[in-house]
């Protein structure tokens, strides 16, 4: 067996010698062209948005000084002023203080964490620039364009238990809450299935092509599982924590209902993953099909999970498969397909796990990021013996097209990870505002949806004329997602925020 890696843009050329015996070939190439830098142009848009973020830090550092220096020079000349009005003696700026400090802080650091893998994942739907591990992996793997689904996800566990807990303290009703998740599951279902579907190059409207699951229904669906778990099983007061043989996992333990609903879907989806029987298909079955495994399988493409699939939806799923380019399958396959569903639910279950810490450790930030720790450190080494630190050799190996449970786990990892360092250094520390991930993150659905449905028209995308490099792909993947970040700004500067 002969191999030869081959950098990008050259030109070679192979040459094959038949020897005595003839069956043991020699092969050597030569090189007619040189390949060129493929990565000079990501290492020139790294260094471009260095100096952006650099700019966007020194600037109002430089505004801050200038207006405090102005501040004391105002005090030191002037001295105390006091208006005629002011019957309190002062005393109303202490209650303004008191007013402004009873009132609940919104978390910056999850509007970050969301407005980044949104800002992600704008910029892989528009290409990436071309590179490989801006593309989804064939199979199983991970690349970048990997982590921004669950990392959605995981936010909507976490919004879901911040968000109802407020509206529980506010007096709102079990009723007006199941109004609310209803209306609001369906309005993220029509939007995948009625207006993402529709793309001007498939032409009219049409069921032979409409595609039933899609990445909004995932949401959708996960969304309403955990705002219904979190309506009738959460705490509107959380109990003082007395010292217990089980106050260390008490806020654990506290929701064993919810445990023991995840535990169950887990163990559904694993029985129905490796024990389900898929005709013409060996049982628990996770490969690819197509030409993968030498060819044995060819219509087995996610085993149990494209079974049900095909099932339920036949054609009416996504036709385009990361798999197909690379294992040349036939079946089509969808990445949001049902049995992946229930792994969604169990990764947005993690994101509601990492919300209850912060409201059960509210003020002690340290309790809050070593817990963030465990949870990574556990999810971290349970992904670890699941995949067993291999691509294709582990019991479960991490795959985003299954969202398998060593995906989940990874994922889960990961996400405690960045969503502890964003809590870190904006809630706590105060080094960084969020900006400018922030603003794409309090208008998610619109820009989402906006990129989705307009991302192919001008200004935000073009037909390309140089495509034997990487400069305009990376050039127009930055430039659209750029602008949808100030699209995202000036609706923020107006106040303008869409909510379902």
């Amino acid at each position: 067996m002969w191999s030869q890696t081959y950098a990008e843009g050259g030109h070679y050329s192979v040459w094959i010698r038949l020897s005595e015996p003839p069956n043991n070939p020699t092969c050597t190439h030569t090189v007619d062209k040189s390949p060129r830098n493929a990565y000079l142009p990501l290492l020139a848009a790294a260094l471009l948005l260095a100096l952006i973020a650099l700019l966007f830090v020194l600037v109002p550092y430089i505004h801050r000084r200038r207006c405090t220096s102005k501040f004391i020079k105002t005090i030191c000349c002037q001295g105390p002023q006091y208006s005629v009005d002011d019957q309190d003696g002062g005393n109303s700026g202490e209650a303004e203080a008191n007013a402004a400090k009873d009132k609940p802080t919104r978390l910056r650091s999850l509007d970050t964490f969301r407005g980044f893998a949104l800002t992600v994942m704008v910029f892989v739907n528009y290409g990436g620039g071309g590179y490989w591990f801006f593309q989804h992996a064939p199979w199983n793997g991970l690349t970048v364009a990997d982590l921004v689904m669950p990392w959605f996800v995981f936010i909507i566990g976490t919004s879901v238990v911040l968000g109802f807990r407020s509206l529980q303290r506010k007096g709102v009703g079990r009723v007006q809450l199941l109004r609310k998740l209803t209306w609001r599951t369906l309005v993220l279902l029509l939007l995948g299935f009625c207006f993402l579907n529709y793309s001007p190059r498939d032409g009219p409207l049409s069921w032979s092509w409409l595609r039933v699951p899609g990445v909004l229904q995932r949401l959708g669906f996960t969304y309403f599982v955990l705002s219904l778990m979190q309506t009738f099983w959460s705490r509107r007061e959380i109990p003082l924590r007395a010292f217990r043989w089980w106050s260390p996992v008490q806020d654990v333990i506290l929701y064993w209902p919810e445990w023991l609903f995840i535990i169950l879907l887990e163990t559904v989806w694993l029985c129905i993953t490796f024990l389900m029987p898929v005709p013409d298909c060996p049982t628990g079955y996770l490969g690819a099909g197509g030409i993968g495994d030498e060819g044995l399988y060819p219509n087995c493409t996610g085993g149990a999970a494209g079974y049900i699939d095909r099932l339920m939806f036949g054609d009416n799923m996504y036709r385009y498969p990361t798999c197909r380019e690379m294992y040349q399958t036939t079946q089509p396959f969808d990445p949001e397909g049902v049995l992946g569903t229930i792994n969604s639910i169990v990764m947005g279950f993690m994101g509601m796990q990492a919300g209850k810490i912060l409201i059960f450790f509210k003020g002690e930030n340290f309790r809050i990021l070593c817990r963030f720790l465990v949870w990574a450190v556990i999810l971290g080494i349970s992904a670890a013996i699941l995949s067993k630190c291999t691509r294709d050799g582990g019991f479960i190996p991490v795959n985003k097209n299954l969202w398998s449970l060593s995906y989940v786990t990874c994922m889960g990892c990961f996400s405690f990870l960045l969503l502890g360092a964003m809590y870190f250094v904006i809630d706590i520390k105060g080094w960084w505002s969020g900006q400018p991930f922030i603003y794409p993150g309090m208008n998610s659905i619109f820009v989402y949806v906006g990129h989705s449905l307009l991302g192919f028209y001008f200004p935000f995308s073009w037909e390309m004329r140089f495509q034997e490099s990487h400069w305009e792909f990376l050039f127009q993947g930055l430039w659209g997602t750029s602008l949808w970040v100030l699209v995202a700004y000036q609706l923020y500067r107006k106040k303008f925020f869409l909510k379902i």
